[in-house]
């Protein structure tokens, strides 16, 4: 591999495949080149035809032609076109989520985790978000004292609205079989659910009520309301759906410090005087409470997003810059919404880490059971 630059192959050109290969060949990466392609389908390798066309990603990643690896297609293909390309001493960029199920995602990282001793292959996943300076401030005042302790944690994401159209359009969409999930890991919320655990570890235990078709004609979930529970005390709720209109984004943070507030593009700081625990103990006053000052956090955009995850991966390979999302972490999303999905279906709060067997076990009698997913898979 030429030590100035980094030949990858994108494998999968749907939408965002196709956005990541334009991106790539319009140099919006430095040292990052676009040196393949491969999609079922010819005709969508066209826009591309400067570059190598695969038919399959077998033929790519034997080609010799590559040094790194996207993988954009289907989220089921994900795991074994991954675990190949670790095979072959590749870097590997993959598209989120990175796994259907957690069972799948620990295939995946035994698969880098396997490797030669002294091969330093990077291995990273497609979270953008955490590029976005909103969140990255918030994890900034978590990490260095600014909130205190966090106490409480609410995020209603309900702006995700989806006609029956849009599920329609796809014979393979909101099916066990052809996505695996709704509104939580395959579609809306994959994003969501990393932050979470970027901003505020990984919880002990989730309750979930999953709603399957609420409000279109599918036989996944369309809203979700959870509840999680961290081992220091931290309370958190997280509520979705793609039946809402207009519908909501709003990310509350209770901490001992004060609150924060992220919506509508604005993160708003109401700072106590005191630490709430600490004037809990010491005032006299029945109903009193901290004095507070509110002030906006300054945050200039949305960040790089996706060319910035692409930037860092091609960093990583040539520089050793540790990566802003490893794959690795894609397990702990995935786990979220399994067990979110597991509670609901087994009535039951789900403790954590998630018997990923036993999920996938589960997910496996859902497909057999639907006669979409039969349809799907004839």
């Amino acid at each position: 591999m030429p030590s100035s630059s980094v030949r990858i192959g994108v494998i999968g050109l749907g939408s965002m495949g196709a956005s990541h290969a334009r991106n790539i060949l319009e140099g919006k990466i430095p040292r990052l080149q676009l040196a393949a392609v491969s999609d079922v389908e010819p005709a969508s390798a066209a826009p591309f035809s400067s570059v190598p066309y695969f038919p399959t990603p077998e033929a790519m990643l034997a080609s010799g032609k590559i040094d790194a690896v996207l993988i954009a297609t289907p989220h089921y293909s994900h795991t074994g076109i991954g675990v190949a390309a670790l095979e072959k001493g590749l870097h590997v960029l993959v598209e989120k989520p990175i796994s259907v199920h957690t069972a799948d995602c620990e295939k995946l990282i035994a698969a880098h985790a396997a490797q030669p001793k002294g091969r330093k292959t990077v291995f990273a996943a497609m979270f953008n978000q955490r590029t976005d300076p909103y969140y990255a401030t918030i994890r900034r005042m978590i990490r260095d004292g600014t909130l205190g302790a966090v106490r409480r944690v609410q995020w209603t994401i309900t702006d995700w609205f989806r006609s029956n159209a849009y599920y329609a359009s796809g014979s393979w969409r909101a099916t066990w079989q052809g996505e695996g999930g709704g509104v939580l890991l395959l579609n809306q919320c994959p994003h969501n659910l990393d932050l979470l655990c970027w901003l505020f570890g990984r919880p002990q235990s989730i309750r979930a009520f999953c709603h399957l078709g609420k409000y279109h004609d599918i036989e996944v979930e369309d809203e979700v309301t959870a509840y999680l529970s961290y081992a220091d005390g931290l309370t958190a709720t997280f509520i979705a759906s793609t039946g809402e209109a207009p519908g909501s984004n709003r990310l509350e943070i209770a901490a001992e410090k004060g609150k924060v507030v992220v919506e509508n593009n604005v993160v708003t700081f109401t700072e106590n005087e005191m630490p709430t625990s600490e004037f809990n103990r010491t005032t006299a006053e029945r109903f009193s409470r901290p004095k507070t000052t509110e002030r906006v956090i300054p945050c200039d955009g949305h960040g790089t997003q996706h060319v910035g995850i692409m930037l860092n991966f091609t960093e990583a390979i040539l520089d050793g810059a540790p990566l802003l999302a490893p794959a690795e972490e894609g397990i702990y999303s995935d786990e979220l919404a399994n067990a979110m999905l597991l509670s609901s279906f087994e009535d039951r709060t789900v403790a954590l880490p998630l018997d990923g067997r036993h999920y996938e076990k589960v997910l496996l009698q859902k497909i057999a059971a639907s006669p979409r997913s039969k349809k799907v898979a004839a």
